[in-house]
């Protein structure tokens, strides 16, 4: 029995991503929702707290894949970012900035307004200012969507994401020393992560450039090359106690600026990117507890209500000074709305490093999983909206 129980507990992930990408491929035919919503329900249902067929996440393999997988999308991400349009365009930055500050105010507030305490309220404003860009890589790919609004989802999701990582490990400085007086110190601390975390994949970003150009056949070789040093940067940054989501997002943006091609075909890290995406959003899904996620889940409404309403609002007010239409401009905030995965490995990042910020953050919990189900289908609603992806076909 023992050996039969090891042999079922072995087989378990390897079982559990099989049926998640059956999951996203009949619900997106049935639904012609996208895949990645399907493989969240999945992975929350078979979650240990749940049915018990995956057992509790930890610091092991799997967390590192999925660690990897989040590297690969980001690093996409990065690769898509345009600093030159930015520069000529510079509303579009103080929009992600408006839309941002707005969103930390507004969720600060409404914690503070359902008897969260101050650490707490501040940690969920920190984490609610990002939006996921493995979702929304994922969905813009899968739509095969093009336009201003997706330029300025994927560069503002970006800019998100590393405002984000610096606020929430501010605070959670701040919140170890639990004095006034750390608060410069918290804030330090933070820099220096983030730039470390900006060199590290700064330098992968100049180096691989320069060995596939000493190869002479970059674009064969370039898919493999910049998957292998993705594993390197999130590995560098899990020993360095570093950022992954910015030293991959550094790594993209650098290697763009290299002047290597990464084809329409390397999307997703071809058939190992796809194989990647479905263990990281049912790995995602599966660190949610159904009672953690009831429990917080009338703050949990509240707090998405107001993030789509200040990220559409804060983008929606540059509209015009950015270049587009306030119709576009409120789909834009509107497509801000992923959050999940994001939260879920920040989290795990800090818990693994001993922070024990995740009990305090029950909210959260009912947050990301009301974005790791609604998240992809909002954002991709937005897109058709925005006449910049086709409408999902499906079966009647």
């Amino acid at each position: 029995m023992p050996d039969l129980l090891s042999v079922l507990t072995s087989l378990a992930w390897p079982l559990a991503m099989a049926l998640a990408w059956l999951a996203g491929e009949f619900g997106q035919r049935w639904t012609g929702l996208p895949r990645i919503s399907f493989y969240g329900l999945v992975g929350f249902a078979l979650a240990h707290p749940q049915i018990g067929v995956l057992p509790m996440p930890d610091a092991g393999a799997i967390s590192l894949l999925a660690d990897i997988a989040f590297g690969l999308i980001l690093f996409e991400l990065g690769y898509r970012i345009n600093l030159r349009w930015l520069r000529i365009n510079p509303w579009v930055g103080v929009a992600g900035l408006a839309e941002a500050g707005l969103t930390f105010i507004a969720v600060y507030l409404v914690a503070i307004a359902f008897g969260s305490a101050e650490m707490t309220a501040l940690m969920m404003a920190a984490l609610a200012m990002g939006t996921s860009p493995a979702t929304v890589v994922r969905i813009v790919n899968e739509q095969r969507s093009s336009g201003q609004m997706t330029e300025r989802v994927l560069h503002l999701s970006a800019q998100n994401c590393v405002l984000a990582v610096f606020a929430f490990n501010a605070i959670v400085g701040y919140w170890i020393f639990r004095t006034y007086e750390a608060v410069p110190e918290a804030l330090w601390q933070s820099t220096v992560m983030l730039a470390g975390s900006i060199l590290v994949g700064a330098l992968f970003g100049i180096v691989v450039p320069a060995l596939l150009r000493a190869i002479r056949n970059p674009g064969h070789d370039a898919t493999v090359a910049f998957a292998l040093a993705v594993v390197l940067v999130v590995a560098i940054c899990d020993v360095a106690s570093l950022s992954p989501v910015v030293a991959s997002l550094a790594f993209g943006l650098a290697a763009r600026h290299r002047r290597i091609a990464f084809s329409q075909a390397q999307r997703n890290f071809g058939p190992l990117g796809e194989l990647l995406t479905v263990l990281l959003f049912l790995y995602a899904a599966s660190t949610l507890n159904w009672r953690t996620v009831m429990e917080g889940s009338t703050l949990a409404v509240a707090v998405v209500l107001v993030r789509m309403l200040t990220k559409t609002v804060g983008v929606t007010a540059f509209a015009h000074l950015s270049g587009i239409s306030w119709r576009k401009g409120a789909l834009t905030g509107l497509g801000l709305a992923p959050l999940s995965v994001f939260v879920i490995l920040l989290l795990e990042h800090a818990r693994h490093a001993g922070v024990t910020v995740v009990e305090e953050l029950r909210a959260m919990a009912g947050v990301t999983m009301l974005l790791e189900v609604f998240g992809p289908i909002i954002i991709q609603r937005a897109l058709f909206w925005a006449r910049e992806a086709p409408e999902p076909n499906h079966a009647a």
